[in-house]
C-alpha cells in the first residue's frame, strides 16, 4: 500500500503542484504530477516527476534535449531523496535513463544503412551517408 503520509508531505512541501492519480508516473507541465500504481521504487519515481516540475521542464525541440532533461530530473530526484530519507538506488535510476538512451539510439539509426543520424534544428534526422 502506498505511503499516504509521504504523498501528503510532498503536497505540503510543493503546494504549487497538482498531484493526481494516474496510469503511470508522469509530469504534465506546468505543474501536474501523476502518481502511477505502486511498484518498487515508487517514491523515487514520484520524486523524479516532482523534480521535472521543480526544474520547470516543459518541452524539448531535440531528442537529445529530452535525454538531458531526464538526467537532470534524476539528479534532482537524488537530492530530494536525501532530504526525505529515501534510499537511492543508482542502478534503478540508470536503468530508467537507459530507456531514453535506447530510444534515442534506435530513433537516430538510419533505416537504410544503420549509421547514426544527426538531428537538425528543425527536429528532422539526417544520415550523412544516405542523405535521408
Amino acid at each position: 500500500m502506498m505511503d499516504k503520509e509521504f504523498i501528503a508531505k510532498i503536497k505540503t512541501d510543493f503546494p504549487e503542484l497538482i498531484i493526481r492519480d494516474g496510469k503511470k508516473f508522469a509530469f504534465r507541465p506546468p505543474k501536474t504530477v501523476m502518481v502511477g500504481p505502486e511498484e518498487d521504487f515508487w517514491k523515487l519515481l514520484l520524486l523524479h516527476e516532482v523534480a521535472h516540475a521543480v526544474l520547470r521542464h516543459k518541452t524539448f525541440r531535440l531528442d537529445a534535449e529530452r535525454l538531458k532533461m531526464e538526467a537532470a530530473a534524476w539528479d534532482k530526484a537524488t537530492e530530494l531523496a536525501k532530504i526525505y530519507g529515501i534510499e537511492i538506488d543508482e542502478d534503478f535510476a540508470q536503468n530508467q535513463l537507459d530507456t531514453y538512451r535506447d530510444w534515442l539510439h534506435k530513433k537516430s539509426r538510419c533505416p537504410k544503412c544503420g549509421l547514426t543520424r544527426f538531428q537538425t534544428p528543425d527536429g528532422q534526422y539526417s544520415c550523412p551517408r544516405c542523405d535521408i
